[in-house]
């Protein structure tokens, strides 16, 4: 019994629960609290209030016509009709005899004048509890003026039992509601927990279920996102084991196959010498390739952010197409160059680079001999696009949203030099700068479309005395 409750103590939707239902509570007893005061007090004070007057008034009567005519007040006070079953007079003499009245019980002495009590007396031969107003005249005489508190007793007794009553049936619906909402929390909680186990087995394809668009559905719609985005990370991780594994296994089983042939045959010194040569420039393009990775990763990972500032693009790419000059010159490729002298970004011009290298180069190793490549940078709303465009075979449309995987490549590109990582890194680089990679059907070639936030030149200061030294009018 002791474990039940603990666990339900333990549950955070119980006590949450229980604090409403507290609150509840707390807010029903003040609520009753204020019902009290505005019955019982309103009827005591409404009855205590007329006192005080009365008394007055028999006390100026007494003073005008004397004993006898207030005696006579106070006999037909009694028969009138009027609060008969409440009113209570008295009135005694200075010798303590009393003269009128129907209190019995008790006779004030002068010192209890001039104040209200509740005293337990007779009133008309019966038991009463009665608030009584004792008045000193001035030949010693005492009027007593009151009210009997039969029915004032009664109300209270009333009020307080509907109080009580309210606040059991008050705690007892706290108590049910903190149950039931416990429950329907921990329903809802329960496919979260069910999900999470499955997804922990290795089922990385389970999904919370939603329904509505209460706090839960938004919050399962949130999960149900990142497990997307964790599948896909999933996915890619055993993709690239599975491509590592593939591509770097022949070209290290041809490394070791040369060494072991070189040994086993006893070769000559220069034969030796080329063959360690060969080695290390197959490992150097294997090292490569980890480079890469980890260029990727680190840009996945977003720890390059801190360093950002702004970009202007067109001494990024005009240093970049004059890099590959001379490969476009022997390919016979011909390089068109337009960049928008405003197009500016946030981020790191080294990675920026990186990126516009990696397609210029892609460009112009499947473009084809004659081929023409143009590099653009546009100004669009509110972003910048960096577009390589060829003339060339281009993609199928089937694989080019394949093409960005890594160490994926066409059949029709395994004969060439790469290792299937540079538009992965393209992608990687324009998600770390908060923009993406389009590849697009150019008819013919392939256009690849970099998009980027956009700022204005304008507003930094060196990029707006480096943008007036690269506008055309500056470079006639």
């Amino acid at each position: 019994m002791s474990r039940a409750l603990g666990q339900i103590w333990a549950s955070a939707a119980f006590r949450l629960a229980l604090s409403y239902g507290v609150l509840a509570v707390g807010s029903s007893s003040v609520v009753s609290a204020v019902f009290y005061l505005a019955t019982v007090g309103v009827v005591a004070h409404s009855a205590d209030a007329k006192l005080a007057p009365l008394s007055d008034r028999l006390a100026a009567h007494y003073a005008a016509r004397g004993r006898e005519s207030v005696r006579q007040e106070i006999d037909q006070l009694l028969d009138d009709g009027v609060d008969q079953d409440t009113e209570v007079y008295q009135l005694v003499g200075p010798d303590g005899r009393k003269i009128a009245g129907n209190l019995a019980g008790w006779t004030p002495s002068p010192g209890e004048a001039g104040r209200v009590e509740d005293r337990g007396v007779i009133r008309n031969g019966q038991p009463s509890v009665s608030r009584l107003l004792p008045r000193l005249l001035p030949d010693g005489a005492i009027l007593v003026v009151g009210h009997d508190l039969r029915d004032q007793l009664r109300i209270e007794q009333i009020v307080w039992r509907a109080v009580l009553l309210g606040a059991i049936c008050a705690t007892t619906l706290a108590a049910i509601g903190a149950l039931l909402f416990r429950r329907q929390l921990e329903r809802r909680i329960a496919a979260i927990h069910r999900t999470a186990h499955e997804i922990e087995a290795g089922d990385l394809s389970r999904r919370i279920p939603v329904a509505g668009d209460d706090e839960f559905a938004r919050l399962g719609r949130d999960i149900n996102r990142m497990l997307d985005e964790i599948e896909r990370l999933m996915s890619g991780v055993r993709h690239v084991s599975n491509a590592i594994a593939h591509d770097l296994r022949t070209p290290l089983g041809r490394i070791r196959s040369q060494l072991d042939e070189a040994l086993r045959f006893a070769a000559s010194p220069a034969r030796l010498d080329d063959t360690a040569r060969s080695a290390i420039t197959q490992i150097d393009e294997l090292i490569q390739v980890f480079d890469r990775l980890l260029q990727i990763a680190e840009a996945e990972a977003g720890t390059r952010r801190q360093s950002f500032t702004p970009v202007l693009l067109q001494p990024v790419i005009a240093d970049v197409v004059e890099l590959y000059d001379a490969s476009a010159e022997g390919a016979e490729i011909t390089q068109v160059t337009q960049v928008d002298h405003r197009a500016a970004t946030l981020g790191d011009r080294n990675l920026l680079a990186v990126a516009v290298a990696n397609l210029l180069d892609n460009a112009l190793k499947y473009a084809g001999r004659g081929a023409t490549v143009r590099v653009r940078a546009e100004v669009r709303p509110d972003t910048v696009a960096i577009i390589v465009e060829d003339d060339g075979p281009g993609i199928p449309d089937a694989e080019r949203a394949r093409v960005v995987e890594r160490f994926y490549r066409l059949d029709s590109s395994r004969s060439l030099p790469g290792n299937g990582l540079g538009l992965s890194i393209v992608d990687s680089i324009a998600t770390l700068h908060w923009g993406s990679l389009r590849l697009e059907n150019a008819s013919p070639g392939l256009r690849a479309v970099i998009t980027l936030p956009m700022i204005e030149p304008d507003a930094v200061p060196h990029l707006r005395a480096s943008a007036q030294l690269c506008t055309p009018e500056s470079a006639a």
